[in-house]
């Protein structure tokens, strides 16, 4: 239930919500908005599993400023110690959760003591009463006015000479002539107007709902979001997130549901429940499902990419519903993580195989058979170096070479395996590694078939190429650092990927926003900013004859 009531000072909306666990999507629902939490404790029974369960979900919605009333001091006759005991008690168990603001008051709310004035009762206490509190304490810094966030949420096209997109700034704040990034094509336009329904204003700031009119004629419609270049939200198809289920049937993970995040809805499904959490003790419990007001981790795939921040940083862009398809009721609401999860972090080069009954089988034809038909030894080539250092280039060339030589040789590239078998992996330092695993595995596998590999990828991470090459085997794999320096990779850069990744478009991005370890002890070094592609390959050509391969 929603109370309104206002002071000289300040108006206020109060949900009051019901503490009990079958109440649980109630107060989630009503404290999703809300920028200051009192939890109510009865001085007889001090901190119950309501009460830390109340705690939980606040910590849980990101609310910064907390409470926590002690009522009912009248019947414990006004004591300090006993105030004292429950405030302990309450401290000890908030620290194991994210409360950054909390206040404790001695209140009876029959009475009226501590409630709009200090009561003569509890002399011991020297704070403010509640209501002076409340009207002074300060949330103006909650607001995110630095990450504008503008969701669409309709295209205005009244006549040919008009074109807005219409929305409530999720936050933020927006002028006329500010450069704007459309998410996900990341189209760049500028702000001509901000219009509202009493005329053209020149700044705009959350929560207004405006019409923006831009000076280009960029593809974008509702579902799409509009953001300032440098400051950008991620952009991607999966995420984690803490659930709270609030459907009657309970949450399949793997089952198509409808997700809505700001304007944008889009099939998906939870892809993993990674634990749910016993919100009485703050366990985390194995579950194959989440019941009616559970509260899990949860891996979310979606069938589209959504532009989102962690609900930490960003409230309105942090948070979703799930929607059931065929009832078209809402069953969950999301709050995105702003980190990856273990299984996520961890990599994979040291794990065996799910089949433990499974065994390889050797092949009829041995090494050395294979490399008296080829008139070679098998090996793979790493070649490393900065986006822009002309990995690539150098690769083609070599493998062109080799062919003409009548070598078996294959060229395994970074970005075309991001377009097959690791087409599901972002750019963060554990999909790199992955994509750079699996790249190996294919490697390993052409080597056992008498190929040379070569292999352009950037391989940020020296450790990360200490496995490649124990993988392969540290007689067979070459690292040929291409040492061209990053202002040079950046003059080179055809794409664009170095400015995208100045502006925050593209994260992760070795050199700039993450970094890249040069080889400590490389095989070859080859100073592509000052040798011609054809030396380049003349070089490795000759190390490879030097290493017996060809």
């Amino acid at each position: 239930a929603y109370r309104y009531f206002s002071t000289e000072k300040r108006k206020f909306i109060i949900a009051d919500t019901p503490g009990h666990e079958q109440y649980t999507r109630n107060m989630a629902t009503g404290a999703s908005t809300a920028d200051l939490a009192i939890i109510l404790i009865d001085a007889r029974y001090g901190v119950l599993t309501q009460t830390k369960r109340h705690s939980f979900i606040v910590s849980l919605l990101g609310i910064k400023h907390i409470v926590v009333a002690i009522n009912k001091m009248d019947i414990v006759d006004y004591r300090q110690e006993v105030f004292e005991q429950i405030k302990a008690d309450s401290i000890a168990f908030a620290a194991r959760l994210d409360l950054p603001d909390v206040h404790f008051m001695p209140i009876s709310a029959l009475k009226g003591d501590n409630v709009v004035t200090n009561s003569p009762h509890m002399p011991w206490y020297t704070g403010p009463p509640l209501m002076r509190f409340l009207e002074s304490v300060y949330i103006g810094s909650d607001r995110n006015l630095e990450d504008f966030r503008f969701p669409v949420q309709l295209v205005l096209r009244p006549n040919l000479d008009f074109r807005g997109f219409a929305g409530t700034i999720a936050s933020g704040v927006i002028r006329a002539g500010d450069e704007i990034v459309s998410l996900p094509s990341r189209k760049k336009s500028r702000v001509r107007s901000i219009v509202t329904y009493d005329g053209e204003i020149n700044e705009a700031f959350a929560p207004q709902s405006v019409v923006l009119t831009l000076e280009d004629e960029i593809d974008s419609s509702r579902g799409d979001m509009l953001v300032r270049p440098g400051n950008v939200p991620k952009v991607d198809s999966k995420c984690e997130a803490m659930v709270v289920w609030m459907g009657e049937e309970s949450l399949v993970p793997g089952k198509q549901y409808l997700f809505k995040h700001t304007s944008k809805i889009t099939a998906g499904t939870v892809s993993t429940l990674r634990y749910r959490i016993d919100i009485n003790t703050l366990h985390r419990e194995n579950a194959p499902t989440l019941s009616l007001n559970e509260i899990g981790r949860c891996a979310i795939s979606l069938s589209s990419p959504i532009a989102f921040d962690s609900y930490r940083r960003n409230r309105a862009t942090g948070a979703f519903i799930l929607i059931d398809r065929l009832t078209n009721s809402t069953v969950g609401a999301g709050m995105i993580l702003d980190r990856e999860s273990e299984a996520d972090r961890q990599d994979h080069w040291g794990d065996s195989s799910e089949g433990s009954h499974l065994h390889g089988e050797a092949s009829t034809v041995t090494a050395s058979e294979r490399a008296a038909r080829f008139g070679q030894q098998s090996a793979t080539i790493l070649l490393t170096g900065l986006t822009g250092s002309g990995k690539t280039t150098v690769a083609l060339a070599l493998e062109r070479k080799l062919f003409d030589m009548g070598r078996a040789v294959v060229v395994l590239d970074g970005q075309n395996m991001r377009q097959g078998i690791s087409k599901d992996l972002g750019f963060t330092s554990a999909d790199r590694s992955e994509n750079l695993r699996r790249s190996v595995e294919v490697a390993r596998l052409l080597n056992d078939a008498g190929s040379i590999c070569i292999g352009a990828f950037v391989a940020p991470d020296e450790e990360v190429r200490r496995k490649a090459a124990e993988r392969i085997g540290p007689e067979r794999f070459l690292v040929v650092y291409l040492s061209a320096p990053i202002d040079v990779c950046r003059l080179r850069d055809t794409d664009g990927h170095y400015a995208l990744a100045d502006e925050g478009v593209l994260t992760n991005f070795p050199g700039v926003s993450a970094p890249y370890e040069p080889p400590r002890a490389s095989d070859l070094i080859v100073p592509t900013h000052q040798w011609p592609v054809a030396r380049c390959v003349d070089a490795i050509v000759e190390l490879l004859e030097q290493r017996g391969i060809i």
